[in-house]
């Protein structure tokens, strides 16, 4: 697969791959599964500086969830193809930041197919994102729709960031690509109602969420730019 190009969008869109080697001789490196989450966590909740797990989760699911959606949009986008993804051909290191954090030796494309969008639905959020949804929610009591609602702001996330870079690098049928793809993920019935996209306005895609990831929790407070708080609609 041609994964070097995707890599130059930015470290969430990188894998590390057997041509490049794991960042060491593989160890730390977990299926994706419970044990890969609860280890996530914690870690996340340690350089949060929080006990509160219910937002260690959410943020580390929507840590996760981008570097899944990021890898399988950019790919259609750019390339037409969407990486084998499953959980039992990628390594995850839980306590590594992107790009070193995912290691897919041997990289392969899924089967061709005539709807890309379709592929990055059945095999990416309803294959290894759904079962990270359920490892998440064993480990921590969140919500089931708080973590689906992240999922769908880490997509509008990365979505934002191939749009500009395909823009700049002036690839405008890409970037509508991107859009288009995005469009149709989000209408999947696990995404459906968790926000909003504004995909085709003048400044770039922008998103509104319906529920909150709960990082306002963590002091010394703040929302994120797509927060259904800081949109609420103000009493008259």
């Amino acid at each position: 697969m041609r994964l070097r190009e995707l890599a130059s969008v930015g470290p969430f869109f990188a894998l590390r791959t057997e041509d490049d080697g794991p960042a060491d001789d593989g160890s730390g490196y977990l299926p994706l599964g419970e044990e890969a989450v609860r280890a996530r966590v914690a870690t996340v909740a340690e350089r949060l500086g929080t006990e509160d797990r219910r937002v260690a989760a959410s943020v580390a699911f929507q840590g996760i969830a981008g570097r899944l959606l990021s890898v399988a949009l950019g790919s259609a986008a750019l390339t037409g193809q969407v990486p084998d993804l499953s959980s039992g051909r990628l390594g995850w290191h839980p306590a590594r930041t992107a790009p070193d954090d995912l290691w897919l030796p041997r990289p392969e494309a899924l089967p061709p197919s005539g709807d890309p969008a379709e592929l990055i639905r059945t095999r990416v959020l309803h294959g290894p994102l759904a079962l990270l949804h359920t490892a998440t929610r064993a480990a921590v009591p969140v919500s089931g729709r708080l973590l689906w609602g992240n999922a769908a702001s880490s997509l509008a996330g990365s979505l934002r960031v191939l749009h500009a870079w395909c823009r700049a690098e002036g690839r405008p049928r890409e970037a509508a690509r991107a859009s288009a793809l995005a469009e149709e993920i989000l209408a999947d019935p696990v995404l459906r109602g968790t926000g909003t996209l504004s995909a085709r306005g003048r400044g770039g895609p922008s998103f509104v969420r319906t529920t909150c990831c709960l990082y306002y929790r963590v002091l010394p407070g703040g929302m994120c730019g797509d927060c259904v708080l800081r949109h609420a609609p103000r009493a008259r």
